[in-house]
């Protein structure tokens, strides 16, 4: 019997940096010692951790300690593991906002996974923007990776009354506003709003995200959505860290997991939970890295076919840590298997599919089944029409039903400061009916599109018990965040969007059902109309650095804002030698 064929070695990538005996190799090897055995540098894979750990990112903090167990698991699969700090965004510490810079996040991190001497990547991220730039950067890069998300805080209460945070905060701070919480109150439930590590404990952006990113296949299935203080989230790192080295040896590599059938299966999952709006920008981005065509249209027409099932806050009313004892992101998708396409790979080289066999929910009211849906109509409806050509997006799910189809005059703010000089004035203009409208937020205009669209209704009106009203914004608003808000209205008014020449009194149209939103002013008029001087000079203008690169590059809201020259992707290859 012939002795069995060795294993053909893997081709690694580091071995242009490591391999042969020329002075540049020396370099390399050298440099890279300090104390390892020379075999460490040979023949092994080098996975980077690429890691978003930040004190200055509160829902990050602990991502050095996931590294440690993923660094174990690495080490197990005979990969070295290698800590690489990228660019970290805390949604709730930067001003203007953190979106400004997600782009930049994606470009420092994809420069440096090229840059540098590594064979795969484990991506830790968590708070709203980290995971969507990290995705981006593998996208664009293409070497073999693995997501890792840092997980949700548990859930604190409050006066035994569970707290979402975000959601409670937004809730909370109109009680305050309208007299019937005081303001010594409002300060006690802030101790009690972050009970533990990890990102935020409702259906926001960074749980959106990381379910998101596990239903697109770049998560070991099922890990999604565990909390930060969990011992398994620990346990599943050390598996991905494993499962870093084998994406390595196998090849296995983003572009051929973020398929077309991937980005439908992920805008199926993000309408069953109920998902954040943010999402849009997101995907949309993510998609222009691997050239897969998603419009802002597949949104709504994917979506508007799947109910929302996980009643969770702000749409509902439970939170993550209820969702992860409810059996998490795979029962929601067994649910609504008839939506998915059954060809999207993984990260572990098995279809999605092949995972929602033995997947149960242990909680119907926090996963409901199917013929019990929290909304029959999942999804985020795409809106089009004057006020918005290239379309705007509203959240039926977390607006009030009574003001999905709605006319009202409007109210009108040139700017964010505007907005606060003259909200909670007792002559300002304004009924129950209006429309209160925020321009100058879009990407460009602001700059960075920040989470600003959920204005906070005028005190007069609060007082008398009203707590919705139809808002209309060039912004985004956060995950947490709810009510009747058409937010990412494009183009934006600072791109020469109508939004810029809404006058007060202008009637405004709403109407979700239709997926419409128009404003009730005759064409040659609305042509005819500039953008008052209010507005124009409010708009950002940067000089110089990121945010001037930003304002002359970015993209419009329906194209996922990036920025123009990130569309697609460079490769892993580095042509020329430092030395």
């Amino acid at each position: 019997m012939p002795p069995p064929e060795a294993e053909t070695p893997v081709e690694l990538r580091s071995d242009q940096w490591y391999g042969g005996s020329s002075r540049n190799a020396y370099i390399h090897r050298a440099w890279m010692r300090r104390g390892i055995p020379d075999d460490a540098l040979r023949g092994r894979a080098q996975i980077a951790i690429a890691n978003t750990a930040s004190d200055l990112t509160p829902c990050n903090v602990h991502l050095d300690e996931i590294a440690g167990s993923v660094r174990a698991g690495i080490l197990e699969s005979g990969g070295v593991p290698l800590n690489l700090p990228v660019l970290s965004l805390g949604e709730t510490q930067v001003k203007p906002t953190a979106m400004l810079w997600r782009n930049l996040a994606a470009m420092a991190a994809e420069e440096m996974l090229r840059a540098n001497p590594i064979d795969g990547v484990v991506l830790l991220g968590g708070c709203d923007k980290t995971i969507p730039a990290l995705l981006m950067a593998a996208a664009s890069v293409d070497l073999p990776a693995i997501l890792v998300p840092g997980g949700p805080m548990l859930s604190g209460t409050f006066r035994g009354v569970p707290l979402g945070c975000g959601t409670d905060t937004w809730r909370l701070a109109e009680e305050v506003r309208a007299g019937t919480l005081s303001q010594e109150l409002f300060d006690a439930s802030e101790s009690s709003m972050i009970r533990s590590k990890g990102h935020c404990n409702t259906m926001g952006t960074a749980s959106t995200m990381a379910l998101v990113a596990e239903a697109l296949g770049m998560t070991i299935p099922g890990v999604a959505g565990t909390p930060a203080a969990d011992s398994r989230l620990l346990e599943a790192a050390q598996r991905s860290g494993r499962l870093a080295v084998e994406l390595v040896e196998q090849g296995r590599r983003p572009r051929g997991i973020l398929t077309e059938s991937a980005f439908h299966n992920a805008l199926v999952a993000l309408a069953a939970i109920g998902g954040s709006t943010n999402a849009v920008i997101h995907l949309l981005a993510i998609a222009g890295r691997v050239g897969v065509d998603l419009s802002l249209d597949d949104f709504d027409r994917v979506g508007s076919n799947v109910p929302v099932l996980v009643d969770l806050l702000p749409a509902g009313r439970f939170l993550m840590e209820d969702f992860h004892r409810a059996g998490g992101l795979l029962p929601v998708l067994k649910e609504v298997g008839d939506e998915l396409r059954s060809d999207s790979p993984t990260v572990t080289g098995r279809p999605l599919v092949d995972y929602l066999d033995g997947a149960q929910s242990w909680d119907s009211e926090v996963i409901r089944p199917l013929q019990n849906p929290v909304a029959a109509e999942g999804g985020l409806a795409v809106l089009r029409g004057n006020l918005a050509p290239e379309g705007a997006i509203c959240k039926p799910s977390a607006a009030s039903p009574h003001l999905l189809q709605h006319r009202g005059r409007a109210v009108v703010f040139d700017s964010i400061e505007d907005f606060h000089a003259r909200i909670d004035d007792p002559d300002l203009d304004v009924d129950e009916g209006s429309v209160l409208v925020l321009r100058g937020c879009g990407p460009k205009g602001y700059p960075g599109m920040p989470e600003v669209s959920n204005m906070p209704l005028p005190q007069k009106l609060l007082e008398r018990g009203v707590r919705d009203m139809v808002r209309v914004c060039d912004g985004r608003m956060s995950g947490t965040a709810y009510g009747t808000v058409v937010l990412h209205v494009s183009p934006e008014a600072a791109d020469g969007g109508p939004l810029g020449k809404v006058r007060d009194g202008d009637i405004i149209a709403l109407d979700v059902p239709a997926r419409s939103l128009c404003l009730e002013v005759p064409g040659t008029e609305l042509a005819d109309r500039r953008p008052p001087p209010a507005f124009t000079d409010a708009l950002a203008a940067p000089a110089r650095g990121w945010s001037r690169l930003y304002v002359d590059s970015v993209l419009q809201a329906h194209l996922g804002a990036d920025l123009d020259f990130l569309i697609g992707a460079s490769g892993s290859d580095v042509s020329r030698d430092s030395h």
